[in-house]
């Protein structure tokens, strides 16, 4: 038989793996719980709640198909070792995954194992994301043909006697860590279809206006990504559903079309970042552990003052729009990308810290937590890509701009209800605020202008290094977007280190 080992793909629909098992003969469809996985640093409890959900849902859907879902529990060799002296294995399917180093490194085990016991290992490209690329020229058409592929349907499959279907284990199972996430977004494929389509179709039009404002855009976001994480939806899914609604638009009257037609553009640029991103860690897995600039090394200190991490993960800083970011991620699992790059700027820039550690606390807390994305990003938004322009955000700036009434900041934090609209992003200098700050909410831990005047004298220092160009230039070549947009001025304002920020282009940001 034909063992097809989900991971990150947990669907039927568009499962190519499943399909091309299918078609040479008998499957047993199978979901392996690894504790040493879920015991790493960047994973969490709310991922496996996410997760679990998805895994029901999957196992239903197999059920229909004729064959439910396999779980067990343990190393992954170890559970293909024991098929092994029950079954002949035809050959073992999955899709290809660019998951943490944990998983690179498992991979390759498996691997190793596969050959050493004469069972091909067939694995298919799961997205946009390219294997053992040597050029990131024509990524983007390679890109659009992938998704222009017809989505498959599954097949029948014929069922297994006598095999145990095992538990999913529960969160108290694995000995997680208790991760009390009230609103967190539920998994499950119809949950992502749901989103989906009520984004595509309802809840979309204000997507390039609301993407930012921390409050909408919880709404005028798509919110697919921890489906896209899990892969309860496909990419090609939304990339064909997404292409439909644009074709449909053009039929209509522009008063109807109105903001939806930007929407989507700015959505489906959106959908080719994702991948670009995950491209990059799939080039160069040491994006999740080491600078990927090397002459940043030693920068920052990589056990920084404890203080400052505490104070910053659980949204005590003393700023209070950073604070009310924190403390929304904790609660939710989310945040959109501008406050995402925000409070990582903040710890990195502001705060000095390490960016592992504070890496590794979004990567817990963020329930749409994809390695590919995650590590480039915290980097990215930490300067030590040596090929981004430097964004130290002010986050009082940022508060005033995206939060004007701080109506954020009072849900978030409730004990500054009482200040006053024009203090209330600066409430050390509102009047008899004494019996609020030191007590029931911190005073800043730092001065946030002098910070990011030093950090950015730190890294500019770097940069200005006689072979930093060099070696930026190189990175810039395996991993920088063909598509950055960026002008010739741009390029000379940061020193001829070419940024892949694709559109995302806030200028007014950088203003420490």
């Amino acid at each position: 038989m034909n063992i097809v080992w989900f991971k990150r793909d947990l669907r039927v629909q568009d499962n190519r793996v499943l399909v091309h098992a299918s078609l040479s003969g008998p499957v047993l469809p199978l979901f392996v719980v690894e504790d040493d996985l879920w015991h790493q640093p960047d994973m969490s409890a709310r991922h496996w709640e996410f997760v679990h959900e998805c895994l029901i849902d999957l196992r239903s859907a197999l059920h229909e198909l004729g064959q439910p879902l396999i779980v067990r529990r343990g190393s992954v060799i170890d559970v293909l070792a024991d098929f092994r002296a029950i079954y002949q294995i035809s050959g073992l399917y999955s899709h290809e995954e660019t998951g943490n180093n944990w998983t690179f490194e498992r991979d390759q085990k498996v691997a190793a194992w596969c050959v050493q016991n004469a069972i091909p290992w067939y694995e298919t490209q799961q997205h946009g994301t390219q294997r053992r690329l040597t050029s990131r020229n024509g990524w983007s058409k390679s890109w659009d043909s992938y998704m222009a592929k017809p989505l498959t349907s599954p097949l029948s499959l014929q069922p297994i006697s006598d095999l145990i279907l095992g538990a999913i284990p529960t969160v108290s199972d694995l000995g997680l860590s208790s991760d009390l996430c009230a609103q967190r977004q539920k998994g499950g494929r119809e949950n992502g279809l749901e989103r989906l389509n009520s984004f595509l179709y309802q809840r979309g039009e204000n997507y390039r206006a609301e993407m930012s404002n921390p409050l909408n855009g919880s709404t005028a976001c798509s919110r697919i990504s921890p489906h896209l994480a899990w892969g309860t939806v496909s990419m090609r899914e939304v990339s064909h559903k997404t292409r439909e609604r644009q074709r449909n638009l053009k039929k209509q009257s522009k008063l109807t079309k109105g903001r939806w037609r930007g929407a989507l553009s700015s959505f489906s640029g959106r959908l080719h970042w994702h991948c670009h991103f995950i491209q990059k860690l799939e080039d160069e897995p040491r994006i999740e552990y080491s600078n990927l600039h090397r002459a940043y090394d030693g920068l920052r200190l990589s056990q920084p003052e404890s203080g400052r991490f505490i104070a910053w993960a659980n949204g005590e800083t003393g700023l209070p729009f950073v604070d009310a970011c924190m403390r929304s991620l904790a609660a939710t699992g989310w945040l959109n990308f501008r406050m995402r790059a925000m409070v990582t700027a903040v710890a990195s820039y502001h705060l000095w810290l390490d960016w592992k550690q504070p890496g590794n606390h979004l990567a817990r807390y963020f329930t749409d937590y994809e390695p590919g994305i995650h590590w480039p990003q915290i980097q990215m938004q930490s300067g030590t890509t040596g090929i981004n322009t430097i964004r130290i955000y002010n986050p009082i700036k940022q508060g005033y701009e995206q939060d004007p009434y701080g109506c954020f900041i009072r849900r978030w934090l409730p004990e500054l209800s009482g200040i006053h609209d024009a203090f209330i992003h600066e409430p050390w200098k509102a009047p008899n605020v004494h019996s609020i700050l030191g007590k029931a909410y911190p005073e800043p831990i730092i001065d946030h202008l002098d910070a990011a005047k030093r950090a950015k004298n730190n890294i500019w220092s770097v940069r200005k290094q006689s072979d930093f160009s060099e070696v930026a230039k190189a990175i810039n070549n395996k991993h920088g977007s063909r598509k950055s947009g960026i002008s010739s001025r741009r390029r000379q304002k940061d020193q001829k280190c070419v940024t892949d920020q694709l559109s995302f282009n806030f200028d007014d940001d950088n203003a420490p």
